[in-house]
């Protein structure tokens, strides 16, 4: 009988029943261990994890061959892996990446304080045995990814603007792979951040809101550059909710301002699942797609694989569009005459110069970018009247302060008018043509700066 490959094999590889280890010692003497992963690296390597200096360490670092029970958790068939250790990683995709799911594994067992990932050793596997014995039936194939893959795929790349992209994605998520609870953010690389653009399958939708690089499920794929799987509800501070940490005492976001200026994390309160994907183009990250569920186990390998793929048709496709070009047109020329008067009480804008933070009649609106961006209009609009601008202006006004690479510009316009949108102020930002925008006021306005 032909001997299983390891790839046949990967659903024993998911950490849902922890494996056993046997390793020798230099004068014979054997060892018996439970390890808490074995996690498929390539079709030729499986990396283990590191936590203790124990027995089994001691052993293959004396004689580096191993082997590994592993089980099928749905037809409880048995392999034993044939290994040989050939190095331990202690940073990297594959470090961070079996430290999240750890992270999962131990919460899960009451065991956080004890699981501390110190290593990942990787190891050639050189022969895979089947186990003799009864199991049962294996499910069945899983048929048509290919063809859903497909039609995200095709749906996508129809879509012309940034905002339509977005929401076909989520709505693919949602029709075509079954996904109810799903987020897409995307990367401030200057502020080490990243936030939220649109997300569907949570009450409040969480636009705005911000993950710290490195922080959480998100901020290590995306700092990484790797997908990070967890198939058990996690409490690890560092891997269930990701902390926001822009009010932080000492931050360099400027001064600690009122309870109420962070914009809530839409995530799940209780998430069993989570799958954080990097969205890359042009070997640039960008953001991450992310998916959770409420259940354990909802997202296998194959999940894993079909989500890489889309969020690389979603990387490239932002990519395009942002790069497209705003328009051919010049831009427009400030109004001769004020704008349309506007009657009723007048709101009260705020601007906190050393974040670029927006109050409206003293409720948190947005920051950063977007707040600069928003503050920029308001001036214009209240100095000289004016309601009509172009991308390519706000790209070149220094006020603004965006980076000369992958500036996203597109995507703190999408930001800030669906900011608007939920909180409902008498102002509003609408799309007029390819590049273009209008600022639409129902009443006076009154703006302070303040410097701190």
């Amino acid at each position: 009988m032909t001997a299983p490959s390891l790839h046949s094999i990967r659903p024993c590889l998911e950490g849902a029943i922890p494996a056993v280890m046997a390793t020798c010692a230099s004068d014979g003497t054997p060892n018996v261990a439970y390890i808490s992963q074995v996690v498929y690296v390539d079709e030729g390597h499986v990396a283990l994890s590191f936590q203790f200096f124990n027995k089994t360490r001691a052993n293959i670092l004396a004689h580096p061959q191993a082997s590994v029970l592993v089980l099928d958790p749905v037809t409880a068939r048995f392999y034993r892996l044939h290994l040989r250790y050939l190095r331990t990683e202690t940073h990297g995709p594959l470090f961070e990446s079996m430290k999240a799911r750890l992270a999962g594994i131990a919460s899960h067992s009451g065991m956080a304080e004890v699981f501390r990932l110190k290593g990942s050793d990787v190891y050639a596997v050189e022969h895979i045995d089947a186990i003799d014995g009864e199991g049962l039936p294996p499910p069945p194939c899983r048929t048509g990814l290919l063809h859903r893959l497909r039609q995200c795929s095709e749906r996508m790349a129809a879509c012309t603007g940034l905002d339509e992209l977005l929401q076909t994605a989520l709505a693919c998520l949602r029709e075509a792979l079954g996904i109810a609870h799903a987020m897409v953010l995307l990367l401030d690389a200057p502020a080490q951040r990243l936030y939220t653009v649109a997300s569907c399958g949570y009450a409040t939708s969480g636009v705005g809101s911000e993950i710290a690089l490195g922080h959480g499920v998100i901020g290590v794929a995306a700092r990484e550059n790797t997908p990070v799987r967890i198939n058990h509800m996690a409490h690890a501070a560092l891997y269930s909710h990701a902390m926001r940490s822009s009010l932080q005492a000492g931050s360099a976001d400027g001064p600690a301002l009122a309870p109420g200026t962070e914009i809530p994390y839409p995530g799940l309160p209780e998430p069993h699942s989570q799958l954080a994907v990097p969205m890359v183009a042009a070997g640039r990250v960008l953001g991450v797609l992310f998916v959770e569920s409420a259940r354990d186990m909802a997202f296998d390998f194959e999940d894993e694989d079909l989500l890489v793929a889309l969020a690389g048709h979603l990387g490239a496709a932002i990519d395009l569009l942002q790069a497209a070009p705003d328009s051919s047109e010049a831009p427009p020329a400030p109004a001769a005459a004020p704008a349309p008067a506007v009657g009723g009480a007048p709101v009260r804008v705020r601007h906190y110069a050393s974040n670029d933070s927006i109050f409206i009649d003293g409720d948190y609106l947005i920051k950063g970018v977007a707040g600069a961006i928003f503050w920029k209009l308001l001036r214009d609009y209240t100095q000289a009247g004016r309601t009509d601008f172009t991308n390519r202006e706000l790209r070149l006004d220094p006020s603004i302060r965006l980076p000369d690479v992958a500036d996203n510009l597109e995507a703190r316009l999408l930001l800030l008018q669906r900011r608007l949108q939920e909180n409902a102020p008498p102002m509003r930002i609408e799309k007029t043509g390819r590049g273009r925008l209008r600022l639409c006021v129902a009443c006076p306005v009154l703006l302070e700066e303040q410097a701190g």
